[in-house]
């Protein structure tokens, strides 16, 4: 095969060959695009503006609201302009800025709802020191060593990926991604981006494992509250955190632990769309629309407008 260490660019795989299916998938993606954008800037406005909102949640809610627009915004706009363009073509240096940023916001993200799992163990099992030990600098803290953290694990395995050579330029899948990268490598070299996958995949594992660990507390503490209510109440502040942490999660395991094969999978496809594409637009309405807080923030807003 040829060898194709600095490519001028890749070809990614398209959705549909039949053009009026492409805008089909245009109309799609831009209204996700959208209803996302909409959700999380209403996050950061409403939290910003309403200082009854200056909480360690909602300080962290508006943090993941920042990482989920950065998020979306790397794969969905570059899709659109393909498709529009009836185009496959991504330049190698837009795929190593895509490979980056997508991994920098995503590892955010991950980082910051095991922040946040952290942040519901003390306001449920230690409320009385819950303001002592979730201080204002202890948020910033802990928010801006989660941003360091993934710069760095973004800087990492961008520099290991494109530090091998590739032998096509078609990458199977719609934005650049490293484990469709790492199939189209043609060198040994790859392994070393694998044994940086393997080395963070260790420190993901202590994430999960401490999100566990901190949730078997805090049930054990639920249970130990006297009032129905109460438990009900101390569940619903926990329950979406905890859904759009294992969506992310499980969905990101599938894509990336997966054995890799010769042919596209429709469900590999489906899962890769769940963990990059549906918790950005997901997220603000688990975490906030359904919040009464927030929504008495928003309709207050809404009418001193």
């Amino acid at each position: 095969m040829p060898n194709l260490t600095s490519p001028t660019g890749f070809l990614f795989l398209e959705f549909f060959e039949v053009y009026q299916f492409q805008i089909f998938q245009v109309f799609l993606f831009l209204t996700i695009y959208i209803v996302s954008l909409a959700g999380n800037l209403f996050i950061v406005i409403v939290v910003i503006m309403n200082h009854r909102l200056h909480s360690p949640m909602y300080f962290f809610l508006m943090n993941l609201a920042l990482m989920d627009v950065g998020s979306i915004s790397v794969i969905v706009p570059k899709s659109l302009t393909n498709s529009l363009m009836n185009s496959r073509f991504i330049s190698y240096s837009e795929c190593i800025a895509q490979v980056f940023f997508l991994l920098f916001f995503e590892a955010s993200e991950y980082f910051l709802l095991t922040v946040m799992a952290h942040d519901r163990h003390v306001a449920i099992c230690n409320p009385l020191k819950y303001e002592t030990v979730m201080n204002n600098e202890a948020c910033i803290q802990m928010t801006a060593i989660v941003w360091i953290v993934s710069l760095l694990y973004a800087v990492l395995h961008t520099s290991g990926t494109f530090s091998i050579r590739f032998c096509s330029n078609k990458i199977d899948q719609f934005f650049c991604e490293i484990p469709k990268l790492l199939k189209i490598s043609c060198s040994d070299s790859y392994l070393v981006e694998v044994g940086l996958i393997a080395f963070c995949g260790i420190i993901i594992f202590g994430c999960f494992i401490f999100v566990v660990a901190t949730y078997v507390w805090i049930l054990s503490a639920v249970l130990k509250i006297p009032s129905v209510h109460g438990q009900k109440k101390a569940i619903h502040t926990c329950l979406p955190h905890l859904i759009v942490f294992s969506l992310m999660l499980f969905t990101g395991l599938f894509v990336y632990i997966r054995p890799p094969n010769n042919t596209s999978s429709d469900l590999e496809l489906f899962f890769v769309v769940i963990y990059a594409i549906l918790p950005p637009v997901l997220n603000p309405f688990i975490y906030s629309m359904r919040n009464k807080e927030f929504q008495n923030a928003l309709w207050k807003l809404y009418k001193a407008s």
